[in-house]
């Protein structure tokens, strides 16, 4: 079935409840790779119980609708769907622990053309349950890849935030676990594309592919790192598009260019000569 355009852009997401312990915190983390080197201590306190923080890119799997796209209804097929672009911007101190709410609606469905896909553009916000407070605003893109054609509109999309010409201000390589995808997902997202080889191929890939939101996170470990000394109170926000997917344990490597409070990025995998997120903004102070 394909897309009925009107039924999408007016899809009901549930809202979702979320209890977060400071195990999920840590776990996170974990899954994105801190803490390689047990003895660093800037990186220990985001997996350690004594004095924990919040990594600042946890905020995207906060409020996690799940694959509601997955429903027959929506006219997407799940098995040819990635991660087009991730965003998100921190209003408070992401919590450690805690009851948190998140909604999610659709804001977009463009029609790429027929063989080309479409994209399903989503917000969610995030709020601490007990006070109501806004913690964090999440922005998503969906990238259906076989569902193109369906006679949707082919805009508005957002224009691609611009990567200097320069040679990057700063260079910070990350190397991912092979078994990265498996962590990860146990932070919430268990789309078998990222754990099932047989899921995998028949969605065109050789072998399980890592979550674009890990990706994205690991390129947000690199600007914390780099950037803001592995302060998380000095990270506000970040947003990029995936243009790749990563393997899991491959090397990431995050080349950034710093202008005053903005720090534009892209990530490669050098390894293959691939940029896998590009047009990326994250804003610091």
């Amino acid at each position: 079935m394909p897309i009925n355009h009107e039924k999408l852009a007016n899809w009901n997401i549930p809202e979702v409840e979320q209890r977060l312990t400071r195990r999920d915190t840590m776990l996170y983390a974990l899954g994105v790779g801190l803490a390689a080197d047990p003895c660093d201590l800037a990186q220990l306190k985001f997996v350690y119980e004594e004095k924990l923080e919040a990594l600042p890119t946890m905020a995207i799997i906060l409020g996690y609708p799940g694959p509601w796209h997955a429903h027959p209804d929506t006219g997407i097929t799940r098995s040819h769907v990635v991660h087009g672009e991730q965003g998100f911007t921190l209003h408070r101190p992401l919590p450690v622990e805690g009851t948190v709410v998140g909604k999610t609606r659709v804001t977009g469905v463009v029609d790429k053309g027929q063989d080309k896909g479409a994209l399903v553009m989503t917000a969610c916000e995030v709020r601490d349950k007990a006070s109501g407070e806004l913690i964090c605003t999440l922005t998503s893109t969906t990238f259906c890849r076989a569902d193109g054609g369906f006679g949707g509109p082919s805009g508005p999309v957002k224009p691609a935030h611009p990567i200097p010409e320069t040679p990057p201000h700063k260079v910070c390589d990350l190397a991912t676990l092979p078994q990265a995808a498996l962590i990860y997902r146990l932070s919430g997202d268990y789309n078998p594309l990222h754990a099932d080889p047989a899921y995998a191929q028949k969605a065109g890939f050789r072998m399980p592919i890592l979550h674009g939101r890990c990706t994205f996170s690991v390129a947000g470990h690199a600007i914390l790192k780099t950037c803001c000394g592995y302060d998380p109170a000095r990270f506000k926000g970040m947003e990029g598009r995936f243009s790749s997917p990563v393997y899991p344990g491959e090397t990431i490597r995050t080349e950034m260019w710093q202008d005053g409070n903005v720090v534009s990025f892209r990530a490669t995998v050098p390894a293959r000569g691939v940029t896998v997120l590009n047009n990326g903004r994250a804003e610091i102070c």
